[in-house]
């Protein structure tokens, strides 16, 4: 069974910065791209940012210069670093996973519960 385990959400003022993580542990060969996604009260999920195994990144356009995705891939972890984030930012940020399963060969995407983030104003 795989899982992804996100944490570090939070509240944290307008201006301020907050890190995110995620875990995916279990049966796993191998992971190629991993990303986020937020959903807003109300708002249809969206795409943040995404980092291939390779550590090629892409972001959302209107959060490039304020969000940093990263990855360890010893850990098996993705990272989300938020800076000077801003009241509209409040959501559940989700990560997800392409991934292959120990003894299969093709990669399913799996999704994590996701994490609260609240930026106050």
């Amino acid at each position: 069974q795989v899982q992804l385990v996100e944490s570090g959400g939070g509240l944290v003022q307008a201006g301020g910065s907050l890190r995110v993580s995620c875990v995916a542990s279990g049966s796993i060969s191998s992971i190629n791209t991993m990303a986020w996604d937020r959903q807003a009260p109300g708002k249809r999920r969206e795409f943040v940012a995404s980092i291939s195994s390779g550590g090629t990144t892409t972001y959302a356009d209107s959060l490039k210069g304020r969000f940093t995705i990263s990855r360890d891939n010893a850990k098996n972890t993705v990272y989300l670093q938020m800076n000077s984030l801003k009241p509209e930012d409040t959501a559940v940020y989700y990560c997800n996973a392409d991934l292959i399963r120990s003894g299969q060969y093709w990669p399913q995407n799996y999704w994590g519960q996701g994490t609260q983030v609240t930026v106050s104003s």
